[in-house]
């Protein structure tokens, strides 16, 4: 049996976050092979966090900068470490390679931060993206992290093709992973046309693209309303902050609802499902949901980016605040449109988010890349001098961190 740890930026949550939900996907995954699982974060927990008991996944708390992680890794001896994003990697990677150096090293990169941050800073200038903009801080720490590790989960192929095209990443370091969905779970019929009413979308607040598509449909809302005077808006997610909650207006049909217990019951109330997603990276858990319950879409390029290859997107895709109302407007009155829809949302299902196929190939890359770690590791010698610098330098500046926490307080007179 091999043990897996996996190192959380946060505690997973499902119900609250895309990134929550594939995050137990691996670990299911990981529990399919009959290997031993836990989990370890160094933050704080929260009240929508899973129980990972329920799963047979283990769980402990640890701590940044501090030493005793070494005690707890060497004990726990894993074949296997997965850091979740390339923040974790950067506090803990140097430790794995210390104290259990025959790990192999994965990184769940869940989108990449360098892109998403890049887009951000390019829209908060009010100037088109472009590749100049990933130049960053963040690019370089995340794509070191990406070179000193064994295999990286990407989620998108336009992520693929961006590290491969712009940081000419080995592809050998790379594993396209999208979400995974089982099939055999989908629901064989979704409720009708008729039985649906208003528009929704869903998103953590907390999320800074998601927050910036509920300001841009104050600006698309009214377009919609005017068309459709009767319509409402409802609006889900966990940790809605009181800017939030503000714009909340019965009136106007523009409604804060928050925490949704159930993501896919609320998904498959609405007839459309609104998505003016400005800027982020990888790809989008709501949208996934449209699909599985046969909810009709009107998104941006960056909402569909990485999702559907060359296949129909199930919905609208739509670039300007009229062309988008129009756009929702027309699926939200014509059943045909809204059937073909449903037809496109399944075939994309199948064709890239099956988690039979998807599972396979991971544990296959995984499998084969411990069977060769050594040959695999020689093949990447700028993960390797990578690995030598950072170690040293991540090194000591947390052990000078941990002297100074262990440093005992001095009373001025």
């Amino acid at each position: 049996m091999k043990k897996v740890l996996v190192i959380g930026y946060v505690w997973p949550e499902p119900n609250s976050s895309a990134a929550g939900t594939h995050m137990m996907s691996l670990l299911n995954a990981f529990r399919a092979q009959d290997w031993q699982v836990e989990f370890a974060s160094p933050a704080q927990k929260t009240e929508h966090m899973v129980n990972l008991d329920n799963y047979g996944i283990s769980s402990a708390t640890i701590a940044l900068n501090c030493s005793s992680f070494d005690e707890y890794v060497s004990n726990y001896a894993p074949d296997i470490v997965m850091f979740d994003r390339f923040m974790m990697e950067e506090q803990f990677g140097w430790r794995v390679d210390k104290y259990c150096p025959s790990a192999l090293k994965i990184l769940d990169t869940e989108d990449l931060q360098c892109l998403r941050n890049a887009r951000h800073e390019a829209h908060k200038g009010g100037r088109a993206f472009s590749h100049s903009d990933l130049h960053s801080d963040i690019a370089k720490r995340e794509i070191a992290a990406i070179l000193r590790c064994d295999i990286s989960l990407i989620i998108s192929s336009f992520e693929m093709q961006l590290l491969a095209d712009v940081f000419k990443v080995d592809s050998r370091l790379l594993h396209h992973l999208p979400f995974m969905v089982d099939l055999a779970s989908l629901p064989e019929q979704t409720k009708s046309f008729a039985q649906r009413q208003h528009f929704m979308t869903i998103g953590n607040f907390r999320h800074a693209p998601n927050w910036d598509a509920v300001l841009y449909l104050q600006q698309i809302w009214p377009l919609i309303r005017k068309q459709l005077p009767q319509a409402e808006l409802h609006i889900y997610g966990s940790y809605p902050p009181p800017k939030a909650t503000a714009l909340n207006n019965p009136k106007t049909g523009f409604l804060i609802k928050g925490w949704a217990d159930d993501a896919y019951q609320v998904m498959e109330n609405a007839r459309v499902c609104l998505s003016p997603l400005r800027f982020g990276a990888g790809i989008k858990g709501k949208l996934l949901e449209a699909m599985i319950m046969q909810t009709p879409s009107v998104t941006t390029p960056i909402g569909s980016e990485g999702m559907h290859g060359d296949l129909d997107w199930p919905g609208v895709v739509a670039t300007e605040p009229q062309q988008f109302a129009d756009a929702a407007v027309a699926l939200y009155q014509d059943e045909g449109v809204f059937k073909q829809t449903q037809k496109a949302a399944t075939l994309l299902l199948q064709t890239f988010y099956d988690k039979k196929s998807l599972s396979f190939d991971l544990m296959h890359k995984i499998t084969t890349t411990l069977a060769n770690l050594t040959q695999h590791r020689e093949a990447n010698f700028t993960g390797q001098m990578l690995k030598h610098h950072t170690m040293r330098s991540t090194q000591y500046m947390a052990q000078w961190i941990a002297a100074k926490n262990n440093q005992p307080l001095t009373r001025k007179n």
